[in-house]
């Protein structure tokens, strides 16, 4: 071989050997070779190792949606009677900037409650929910009040097991930002959507014309635009932003990649990328993507659905929660997903503009629109969220 040809060769080699070091040095910052412990409570038997049914049903309770994955539960079993529990907010785990009056962390106790009554029936248990048993919050104090007062007693009574057919897609995710596809909803489809409103004391509606699909999907993109163009609200979500899988080990709340359905060598090249050089995760550069994530979604959307309640009381958002997860569990039954719109809803200064004319459109009468929701079906699955471990939720 001559000498030119050696050169090369050591050159190719040297950069080979660079490229296998830079990429291990990635991967490892990353964690690929780490055990996802925060995805151990979606698996089917994870209840199942807790002998109290009260930790059981609320282990199937973590698996609910809930605002910001900040699971803001907290739960205090009696000490007098083994088949009663209560569910407290979690004053801990409020997104003050974002959600500044605790509306979608009411909201958050709602889709908690309605998966452990569903869990309940699967398991032999009526679980008896009485919202509020010591009185709404003092909204005065209300950090304090929620430490003080519970949103629900839960108490259950024995009954013969009656599997319920929307148990099995408790285990699937509960939030797709993906494209959606162009199908419209069948009248089988819409039909059973709209039978898990039974009740009636909410109002459930479905939008489907071309007009109402691309006002509501300006207001989704507005609502972004608006919420990742300000310092607090890129600050509160990069606080809770969970960069590599020993983060998400530690944590096991808040975003990370997967949220925007990133998966397998992508999730970790980006991971190990964003943990050596933090800066690679800019907040110009979150902005934008989140704001293109939005359009792309309001872009393919064939459907939207309005939760409404009549006044805005902590029992009202919690009942609403109640009734989403209803509606996206059985929305996964027909073969849907779905994806809450939250941020035009929000409740601080710079939203006021697009939140006061949604519900001058779409809740003429005096309503509060607790959900604005994209329905459809899916172009692409969407990975799992990280679950605490349901010990972390029993309080003293």
């Amino acid at each position: 071989m001559s000498k030119p040809a050696k050169i090369s060769m050591i050159v190719l080699i040297s950069v080979v050997v660079l490229l296998v070091l830079l990429a291990g040095a990635i991967f490892t910052a990353s964690g690929v070779f780490k055990k996802a412990r925060y995805l151990d409570p979606w698996k089917r038997d994870y209840a199942g190792q807790f002998e109290d049914p009260r930790v059981q049903l609320a282990a199937y309770g973590l698996l609910a949606a809930n605002g910001h994955n900040m699971q803001p539960w907290k739960i205090r079993l009696d000490q007098q009677n083994p088949l009663s529990f209560y569910l407290y907010t979690d004053s801990a785990r409020l997104a003050l900037e974002s959600d500044p009056l605790a509306r979608q962390t009411l909201v958050s106790q709602g889709t908690f409650l309605e998966y452990v009554r569903v869990a309940g029936e699967q398991l032999g248990y009526q679980a008896q929910i009485k919202l509020f048993p010591d009185g709404e919050y003092d909204e005065q104090n209300l950090s304090e009040s929620m430490d003080q007062k519970p949103v629900a007693e839960i108490t259950l009574v024995q009954a013969e097991a009656a599997p319920n057919p929307l148990f099995d897609y408790m285990f699937l995710p509960d939030t797709n930002r993906m494209a959606y596809k162009s199908d419209p909803l069948t009248a089988q489809q819409r039909q059973r959507l709209e039978q898990t409103n039974a009740d009636g004391e909410l109002a459930l509606t479905f939008l489907e014309s071309p007009a109402d699909i691309r006002k509501l999907g300006e207001y989704g993109v507005e609502g972004t635009d608006i919420e990742t163009g300000l310092a607090r609200m890129n600050d509160e979500s990069a606080e809770i932003f969970r960069s590599n899988e020993y983060q998400k080990n530690k944590y096991r709340y808040g975003f990370s990649f997967e949220g925007q359905g990133t998966t397998g060598i992508m999730k970790h090249l980006l991971q190990g990328m964003i943990t050596i050089i933090p800066s690679f995760n800019n907040e110009a550069a979150s902005t934008k993507l989140a704001v293109q994530a939005a359009q792309t979604a309001a872009d393919h959307s064939p459907a939207y659905a309005l939760i409404l309640s009549g006044d805005n009381s902590r029992t009202s958002q919690v009942k609403a929660g109640m009734l989403y997860s209803r509606l996206i569990l059985a929305g996964h039954e027909q073969g849907l997903v779905m994806q809450p719109l939250s941020q035009v809803l929000e409740e601080y200064p710079e939203m006021n503009g697009p939140y006061a004319r949604i519900h001058q459109e779409y809740a003429p009468g005096g309503e509060t629109i607790q959900f604005l929701i994209r329905i459809g079906q899916p172009t692409e699955d969407t990975p799992l969220s990280m679950r605490r471990e349901v010990t972390e939720l029993i309080a003293e």
